[in-house]
């Protein structure tokens, strides 16, 4: 897929409201759709059919049945098992209904796990749109017990709307790319629902970031580094799966070790446990540099959302970890806003105050010596892996457009490793 040239100038004029949990998002979500008059642009990594789903479902496909032009698209391993009954009424209605990748199950496996589709991104009548990394499943709503996830996203008014809708338009197009004939149908319907620049609806200067395997590998990253860079008084990073590389490491570090108040909230309930594993090797490192650690013990933490000092805040699907810094299709929204950054940090201090654990470093003992190597060890092949990252194996990802179940998938478009 032809990457999309984004300016990385910060476009003024937006409002965000944080939306904490399921119980925040999804009827925000599904109202905006409901009022839907020309458009809705949803990808997401995650849509299962559970209530939740059939929520979505149900929003989708009226507003596909009174003429509303809806595009969607899941990625194949974090969305696998949808049925035709799930599926068919949506297309039969007028769904575009896409796939990202979809692979085979191999005995059962699913092997198609690197280079995921991780966004999660809805873009309405192009004015309102919704970012950040919770997906379609009961699992956000607390009601699904001790198992369900706590999690972050915005709704998002204002001038870099456009940006969002243009992104998700251009995978649009490039997925309806395999032909003369869609390629214009695909400039038809561009043409038709591209809007007027949202006017503006609030104080606060944003960026749409993404990260590919093409021209922006790095993006999310970099910008996470730059703002530590700048950080003077206060970083507090909430990442679900936190294993980042050895430069976002030494820029937390260097920022602790300047007197910034560095604070990392991170899983203490995983939801799966190499995930604090991996994690813990890293805490001797931080720790020593002064980084206070916080583990999220309520229930499992999928949240990804950062701050930085009073003004610089960022809501996404990236982690803080190999899989979505070098490898996963990701986007989230950098925000410089004093409000917004204000109300982050007052949610995720009240995390921090009535739901974490603190990490003490370890008292002094003889395997101090062995617990700093291993700590070193690892921060410093860490350094080497997105070298690694280009050696792992490179697939073609295909986007399936689905149809019937009578009629087999129909692949729309084949996508260049670096897609």
């Amino acid at each position: 897929m032809k990457p999309l040239r984004r300016t990385n100038r910060w476009t003024r004029g937006n409002r965000f409201t944080l939306l904490e949990n399921g119980e925040a998002f999804f009827p925000r979500v599904f109202e905006a759709i409901a009022a839907a008059r020309h458009e809705v642009m949803l990808e997401t990594f995650i849509l299962f059919d559970d209530k939740v789903g059939q929520g979505l479902h149900a929003a989708l496909l009226q507003a596909a049945q009174r003429g509303v032009r809806v595009h969607v698209l899941v990625d194949g391993f974090g969305s696998p098992d949808l049925p035709p009954a799930f599926v068919d009424p949506l297309v039969q209605a007028g769904v575009f209904f896409r796939m990202f990748d979809p692979g085979r199950a191999i005995l059962g496996q699913r092997l198609n796990v690197l280079r995921r589709m991780h966004r999660k991104i809805v873009v309405v009548d192009g004015t309102i749109g919704f970012i950040g990394g919770i997906n379609y499943s009961a699992d956000h709503l607390a009601d699904f017990g001790p198992e369900a996830k706590q999690d972050y996203s915005v709704e998002v008014r204002g001038p870099i709307v456009a940006q969002l809708h243009q992104f998700t338009h251009a995978v649009v197009a490039s997925a309806n790319s395999a032909s003369t004939h869609s390629r214009s149908k695909a400039a038809r319907n561009k043409a038709a629902s591209t809007p007027a620049e949202a006017a503006e609806a609030g104080p606060a200067q944003a960026l749409f970031v993404t990260r590919d395997n093409h021209r922006h590998r790095n993006d999310i990253e970099r910008h996470y580094r730059l703002a530590l860079r700048a950080a003077r008084h206060r970083v507090v990073i909430a990442n679900a799966y936190f294993f980042p590389g050895y430069r976002l490491i030494r820029e937390m570090r260097r920022a602790a070790k300047r007197g910034v108040d560095v604070r990392l909230v991170l899983q203490g309930q995983p939801d799966m446990a190499i995930v604090r594993t991996a994690a813990e090797l890293l805490y001797d490192h931080l720790l020593r540099a002064g980084v206070r650690i916080f583990e999220y013990c309520d229930r499992p933490l999928h949240g990804k959302v950062a701050l930085m000092d009073q003004e610089w805040s960022t809501v996404g699907s990236s982690n803080l970890d190999p899989l979505s810094l070098s490898l996963n299709l990701e986007a989230n929204v950098i925000i410089r806003d004093r409000e917004f950054n204000q109300h982050l940090f007052e949610r995720l201090s009240h995390l921090m105050e009535n739901s974490c654990r603190q990490v003490e470093a370890p008292e002094p003992s003889r395997w101090d010596s062995l617990r700093v190597a291993r700590s070193v060890l690892v921060f410093h092949l860490m350094r080497w892996f997105p070298t690694w990252a280009g050696w792992l194996p490179k697939h073609a990802p295909v986007i399936t457009k689905l149809g019937p179940q009578a009629q087999a998938p129909e692949p729309t478009q084949r996508l260049t490793p670096s897609a």
